[in-house]
């Protein structure tokens, strides 16, 4: 993992009207770093990302992705430097196959988003892609059926899939796990560390056992300001993170 951020928020702000959500926000993620920012419901975690991912303009402080500010780029350009994000609820075409909400993330990445009047079956380059996608997330046997009769679980897995599909390697995920099972949990955290492998992760999570397994390092974020920053065990053992959000029974 390298030393220098491959993600940095300087003195990041964001307010609506006169009311601050977001106060100068100062953090720098390494190359291949897994990043968690926790913190009680209403912190500005959701904002945060919406600020990163190219939603939002910040009202002050900027953003670089390797040292080149993207703070006002619109979201396709953000992505097309090599940041991606999923969402809270799962951004997916319902109506078309599997394979097929694969497949357009890949021509996205190739420029081929317009191509109409070009046979898709004749791009094998992009097919063969999704179809490396889908092994990977774990769905090619769900290939051919529509993207919305898949259980939660796997269009979580699939919105994932989506993501790696832009070719993006500093990846955003808002609660990846929220209202999953135990065991669904579970599967889903091996496959983001499977997937994510090499790159960089920043992730926003309620389920504490999720945060602590698969991240290097965790932020904690309370009323718009970082609170704490440092690896899983420093933040487990921090007396302001217990009684800020974690509770004692973490102590």
């Amino acid at each position: 993992m390298s030393e220098s951020p491959v993600l940095e928020l300087v003195e990041l702000g964001k307010s609506f009207g006169s009311l601050p959500v977001i106060g100068g926000v100062n953090l720098a993620i390494a190359e291949g770093e897994r990043h968690a920012v926790i913190g009680p419901n209403g912190a500005g975690k959701s904002t945060l990302f919406n600020l990163i991912s190219g939603l939002f303009p910040a009202s002050e402080g900027e953003i670089r992705l390797r040292g080149r500010r993207i703070s006002g780029l619109a979201p396709h350009e953000i992505n097309r430097r090599g940041l991606s994000r999923s969402f809270q609820i799962t951004n997916i075409f319902h109506r078309l196959s599997v394979f097929e909400n694969l497949r357009i993330g890949v021509m996205a990445r190739h420029g081929l988003r317009f191509s109409l009047f070009r046979p898709v079956e004749r791009l094998g380059a992009v097919n063969r892609e999704a179809r490396e996608i889908l092994e990977r997330i774990r769905l090619a046997d769900e290939a051919e059926r529509a993207a919305g009769d898949l259980t939660y679980s796997e269009q979580r897995a699939l919105e994932i899939g989506m993501t790696l599909a832009t070719g993006a390697d500093v990846i955003l995920l808002d609660e990846p796990t929220a209202g999953m099972s135990r065991e669904e949990s579970d599967r889903a955290v091996e496959l983001i560390r499977e997937v994510t492998e090499g790159k960089t992760l920043l992730v926003v999570e309620h389920d504490m056992s999720v945060v602590f397994s698969l991240c290097d390092r965790v932020s904690v974020l309370v009323y718009g300001n970082i609170l704490a920053c440092g690896t899983p065990d420093e933040i487990r053992r921090n007396r302001e993170v217990q009684e800020a959000y974690l509770g004692e029974e973490l102590a």
